[in-house]
């Protein structure tokens, strides 16, 4: 940590002092400011001990100076958000060189007085120092107005930064129940505040994107049960809505990526707004801390590049972007969206066995990769050749994050020794888009550079340091046509002085465009995990009342419509889950679980033809589901299909080996079917016996499977035994219906005869 720590203390603001007692802190030498921008705070110090002081602002125009009288009262990191107070993090502290600082805002008709007489000229302001009416000492500091506006306002997410313990070795960067603290807000860099957008949701709201023309919002979004797999896509109007009809899964795309690998990460917008283009079947690294300044390290290790059409509501692999041997991630449009730039790396293990954990932010227990900068023609999503651009790629270190500016011409991107995102040691590059030199950025701060974004005319970039504070904060550099920046200055009052801001983007749209932002698709979503959570605990009553509620508020959501019934189904109200079956299946036909439901009562029933339907449905759509199988195989079983409904249990075992239920209904059929060309006493004992010794003789089902299979092979007295211990279960239980059927066979073994099934029709 002591490396870490040193970094701290680190500031953006040193510079040298003046040999005549006053040195200005901020802003530095040749820093550039948007016309369209509020006064910044200047700050200085002065070692001649004069009480007060004069600014004094003189013009290369030749225009009359200035001059206004300064207090000189210390500098303070800004208003603190109680709520946000911790055990895990601490008051924001000034690093030494602006500690103590003396400060001078200037008024907004002075500053603006000053831009006109400027005349799009460096101007110098100085800073007197007066004791008794006399000038005792003196500093100045060369700065200029831009003639481009910023012209759009900055979208970013505001967030509390108090790591959390939910247990014993299991810290979170924040607790789901701080969630709502968590803000997004809107900055017109001449306001001399944001305005807040959204917040109060109980979900986690993520990395975001517009399109180029301001129209088209994207939003990783986590949905119920912490799922990681979806993303908004929503129009920009001045009140905006996250409904749940404009959030797509990452994970509904069946038959077209690995099911257990699909995730949505660092999705882009494309800037006709028509696609997204997103990093799927990623696998991470992550570690938390608790140390609150870099409280996460967090990258990809593995992971595809696949890109979506709204018009089509499909996702694709980008060819060219998914070679397993590879990590892809970080992918964003050229503002044609003719091609992609996006981060790779050769493809590694998350954790690999013996290596330890970091302990903290650029530990070397951290697992090394390595990025380099790739070029794709995006070719209507037939992607082609991914190139390295040179200048950001085989130069040793870990090339990520590019932008590439509105021009075309330029791409920034975040140069560390390793991974990405959050780094310490995150330096913002500039190279041409094409490949080429890349130079060193005079915005650099000392402390973490990243989340960088261009404004739609590309002359301003914002970024993301925590040189003044390890509570994020946003800055602003300017770069001309050559690609030339300028010195960071600060977005001041971004928001709480304890409080981070970050993932900032410029928005492409005029004032009043966006003005807040209503997410009932979240709502919707923390209803969803209080009936899934009631229900999980018994508690059925409340859990059917919030699934009510929760349906208020999207009525036509299916898998709530599936759960709903679900719960009914188990209470044996039938008729009612089934109308709730069939609402699911209206809105979305290929949803598994409605299915499985819809014919699990229509089995109950006996409408086998019906059930079999919508079991061969549910396979269809879920080929590798082994509860899809065991559905299938009850109805043949019903059916008398025998051979088939042994087939597909046995397909079952093999994708679940673990399945207790497939375990004990394959131990059943193999022991007691009346086809003796199925029955099998072997394979039928090794599948009981898996089962009791998972079940640990808690299951009534599975010990009289196991009498069936020792009866199968003629062992009687264990037959006998196991039987046995079913019965007492049962009898503990007070289960009559079956210990009735278990005395019956307990009877047969006794006598030394096995049991068998009668075939469907035939009489008890």
């Amino acid at each position: 940590m002591r490396a870490l720590l040193t970094v701290l203390a680190a500031s953006v603001l040193a510079q040298p002092a003046a040999p005549d007692g006053v040195r200005i802190e901020y802003p530095l030498e040749g820093s550039v400011f948007p016309p369209d921008m509020e006064p910044p705070t200047l700050l200085f110090r002065d070692s001649s001990g004069a009480a007060v002081w004069q600014a004094k602002l003189a013009f290369a125009s030749g225009a009359e100076p200035i001059a206004d009288a300064v207090r000189g009262d210390t500098f303070q990191p800004g208003e603190i958000d109680p709520r946000c107070a911790a055990p895990t993090n601490r008051p924001p502290e000034l690093p030494p060189e602006i500690a103590g600082a003396r400060a001078w805002k200037p008024d907004a008709k002075l500053w603006e007085t000053a831009r006109l007489r400027a005349a799009g000229r460096p101007f110098t302001v100085s800073m007197e120092g007066l004791r008794d009416g006399r000038a005792v000492s003196r500093g100045a500091v060369s700065i200029s107005f831009s003639k481009d506006p910023a012209g759009a306002p900055i979208f970013y997410r505001d967030v509390p930064l108090m790591p959390s313990e939910l247990e014993k070795g299991v810290i979170k960067p924040l607790a789901p129940k701080l969630l709502p603290y968590i803000a997004w807000r809107l900055r017109y860099l001449d306001e001399p505040s944001s305005r807040v957008l959204l917040e109060g949701m109980h979900t986690c709201a993520n990395c975001h994107s517009f399109s180029s023309d301001g129209k088209t919002l994207g939003l990783d979004l986590d949905g119920p049960h912490n799922d990681k797999g979806l993303y908004a896509i929503v129009a920009v109007r001045p009140r905006m809505s996250i409904r749940n009809e404009d959030v797509i899964s990452w994970k509904q795309f069946r038959n077209q990526m690995e099911r257990d690998k699909r995730i949505g990460f660092m999705s882009q917008v494309s800037p006709d707004g028509r696609y997204v283009v997103t990093a799927t079947q990623v696998q991470y690294y992550v570690a938390n801390f608790q140390d609150y300044r870099f409280l996460q390290v967090f990258y990809p290790t593995r992971g595809i590049l696949a890109w979506y059409d709204r018009s089509s509501g499909k996702v694709h692999p980008l060819p060219g972007a998914d070679d397993p041997r590879y990590v892809h991630s970080n992918a964003v449009w050229s503002p044609d969206g003719r091609y992609l730039v996006f981060s790779r790396a050769k493809a590694a293990d998350s954790y690999p066995k013996g290596r330890k954990m970091a302990e903290y932010a650029n530990d070397t227990n951290e697992v090394p990769i390595q990025y380099e900068l790739y070029r794709i023609p995006f070719n209507g999503g037939a992607g082609g050749k991914a190139e390295p651009i040179a200048g950001a790629s085989a130069n040793g270190m870990s090339n990520s994050f590019p932008k590439v500016s509105p021009d075309g011409r330029w791409i920034v991107f975040v140069q560390s020794r390793n991974g990405q995102l959050m780094r310490p040691d995150g330096k913002l590059y500039i190279v041409p888009a094409a490949g080429g030199e890349a130079r060193l950025m005079r915005c650099n701060t000392p402390l973490m550079n990243s989340w960088h974004s261009f404004s739609p005319n590309g002359r301003w970039m914002v970024f993301a340091s925590k040189s003044r504070s390890p509570y994020t904060q946003l800055f602003l550099t300017h770069i001309d046509e050559d690609g030339n920046d300028s010195p960071a200055i600060l977005i001041e009052n971004s928001t709480a002085a304890n409080r981070a801001a970050n993932i900032p983007e410029f928005v492409n749209i005029p004032r009043g465009g966006m003005l807040a932002i209503d997410a009932p698709a979240a709502e919707f979503y923390r209803l969803y995990d209080l009936a899934y959570e009631l229900g999980e605990k018994g508690r059925a009553p409340e859990a059917v009342a919030a699934w009510r509620e929760a349906l208020k508020l999207e009525p036509k959501d299916a898998k709530a419509l599936n759960n709903l019934g679900g719960l009914l189904l188990k209470q044996g109200r039938l008729d009612e889950a089934v109308e709730y079956f069939r609402q699911a299946l209206a809105s979305d036909p290929d949803l598994v679980d409605a299915h499985n439901n819809m014919g699990l009562v229509l089995m109950q029933r006996g409408r086998l033809a019906e059930a079999q339907r919508h079991f061969r449905e549910s396979l269809d759509a879920a080929p590798e589901s082994a509860g899809a199988r065991v559905n299938l195989g009850g109805v043949y079983l019903l059916q008398g299909r025998y051979a088939e409904a042994a087939r597909l249990l046995r397909e079952a075992e093999k994708l679940e080996p673990g399945n207790l239920t497939v375990l004990k209904n394959l131990a059943w059929i193999l022991s007691t079917c009346p086809d003796g060309a199925v029955r099998n006493g072997a394979e039928a004992l090794r599948l009981a016996a898996r089962a009791a010794e998972l079940a640990g003789g808690r299951d009534v089902v599975v010990l009289d499977a196991l009498g069936a299979a020792y009866a199968e092979l003629g062992r009687f007295p264990e037959a006998a035994s196991a039987a046995g211990q079913a019965i007492a279960l049962a009898s503990s239980r007070n289960d009559q219906a079956a210990l009735e059927a278990l005395k019956a066979r307990l009877r047969l073994y006794r006598s030394a005869r096995p049991f068998r099934e009668p075939r469907p029709g035939a009489p008890p």
